[in-house]
């Protein structure tokens, strides 16, 4: 009896893995041809393996009362691709749960759904909207990895340069190792080459030139072909209008975006949040820091639900490269103490940050930050006194609700996982990851954990921002 179950088991295993091997082809044929974006329940399928495609899918019994399989979404897909249709972004876990429930033929149900996107194939912008990278450092190449990604059939986003100070005569080989491989990361899923005679990197078939240059409005980059670019600045070096601006005389530039919290005026946007400040007027802007980006969505969805009288952020956040490997002199106080060896308490500017992306908490946060020996992943602790009574299963009822179907899934993710731990976060997409089962509430005070990759989540939330600016925002389906 035993056997017959182990073999069972593994024939049902081999069943689905074949049909999600059929599956692929599929899906990457609506992206490349037509810019359709697939998901199961958030999880994207796009560029996933066969494995990634059944994970996903199993993901879908967080919100099931049963499980999802390819069995299911297979015959949904192969209706998708009969119809002609426009760029746009389907969940096809949602769409599967609701043909199961109406008793419709697929074809006739799924052409009834995606009726407002079956109207041909169409091009998302007049041309593809040029990317500059100014600075090739942890979220210069992170934001690179995404881009060439995200690339599709060329008609979005392209990454077309990344300005850099030259090291040496092998710059150009080093810099293309360092986007290969990634210590924390992992390989680039891909292939990558060099063009010494373009001084470019060609990553799948994207040529990334690299510019040397030492000043924002010293470079010529309509010389390159490159205009009307959005220029992503990752070196931190300036945080005001009057030093960002600079980019802007550089023929070819025509917004800048800083990841780091932008000082006076500028606007600090985090997506999906206060994407209303993007406007066309507006030519240089701040994407704030990642634990910003990490806890916003979280104090959003809360403060909107519960209201928030009072709270204190602590966040223990992972060391970069602005500490020291071993003791040395620093001008700030303690990061001069070795990183991977100390837990290093220091400031963060994230919970008045807070405040200007939601004016209604203004004067209600107050925040701090503790550096811990971990080279990725940080974890936010949310003290908050609440506007009312709650319970840990209230918030965490809401807040997974919110992560599965909302205007800030993309932005919250959650977990009930009683194992999790830091590293298995490296490579989130979200901006932050609400862990359930850390959740207190007692009374009108509750205090919530949230794990986020600073790296490359924070990625993630940059290049929303881009796509809004360049108005590549797609229709999500079903509504």
């Amino acid at each position: 009896m035993n056997r017959q179950k182990s073999e069972i088991h593994l024939k049902e295993w081999q069943r689905q893995e074949a049909v999600a091997e059929g599956m692929l082809p599929v899906i990457g044929r609506l992206y490349r041809e037509h810019n359709i974006v697939l998901t199961v329940y958030g999880r994207s399928l796009v560029h996933g393996t066969v494995i990634d495609l059944l994970k996903a899918h199993r993901f879908a019994r967080l919100t099931l009362d049963g499980e999802l399989t390819v069995l299911d979404t297979q015959p949904v897909l192969e209706a998708m691709a009969k119809l002609d249709l426009a760029p746009a972004r389907i969940d096809l876990g949602k769409l599967t749960v609701r043909f199961c429930a109406s008793g419709m033929p697929v074809d006739a149900f799924v052409a009834r759904e995606l009726a407002s996107v079956n109207t041909g194939r169409t091009s998302l912008l007049a041309e593809p909207q040029d990317i500059v990278l100014y600075g090739f450092g942890r979220i210069g190449r992170l934001l690179a990895r995404i881009l060439i990604d995200k690339a599709g059939s060329g008609e979005k986003l392209r990454l077309r340069a990344a300005v850099v100070r030259k090291g040496g005569d092998d710059d150009l080989v080093k810099r293309a190792s360092l986007l290969r491989r990634d210590s924390i990361h992992g390989q680039f899923n891909g292939i990558i080459t060099v063009d010494e005679e373009e001084n470019a990197i060609i990553a799948n078939g994207n040529m990334i030139r690299i510019i040397y240059s030492d000043a924002p409005d010293s470079v010529d980059y309509t010389q390159y072909g490159i205009s009307n670019a959005i220029l992503i600045d990752n070196t931190g070096k300036w945080r005001d209008r009057e030093g960002l601006s600079r980019h802007l005389k550089s023929p070819g530039i025509e917004k800048v975006i800083l990841t780091a919290p932008g000082k006076g005026d500028i606007p600090n946007v985090v997506a999906g949040v206060n994407n209303e400040l993007i406007t066309p007027q507006e030519r240089v802007f701040s994407a704030a820091s990642c634990t910003t980006n990490a806890i916003v969505p979280v104090m959003k969805a809360i403060n909107d639900r519960f209201g928030i009288v009072h709270g204190h952020m602590e966040t223990c956040h992972s060391y970069t490269n602005d500490q020291n490997l071993i003791d040395n002199y620093h001008k700030a106080s303690r990061r001069g103490r070795s990183a991977p060896l100390n837990m290093v308490i220091t400031e963060t500017g994230a919970a008045k940050a807070v405040a200007k992306v939601i004016p209604d908490l203004a004067g209600k946060l107050t925040g701090n930050a503790i550096r811990v020996p971990t080279p990725n992943v940080s974890l936010a602790i949310l003290n908050l006194e609440l506007g009312q009574q709650v319970t840990v299963a209230e918030i965490n009822d809401y807040l997974r609700g919110i992560s599965l179907d909302s205007p800030l899934q993309n932005q919250i993710d959650y977990t009930n996982s009683p194992e999790v731990v830091s590293s298995d976060f490296v490579g989130s997409r979200h901006a932050g990851v609400v862990d359930s089962l850390a959740t207190i509430a007692e009374g009108n005070r509750c205090v919530l954990y949230v794990w986020y990759d600073n790296e490359f989540g924070y990625s993630r939330q940059v290049v929303r921002m881009v796509q809004k600016m360049a108005g590549l925002e797609l229709p999500t389906l079903p509504c």
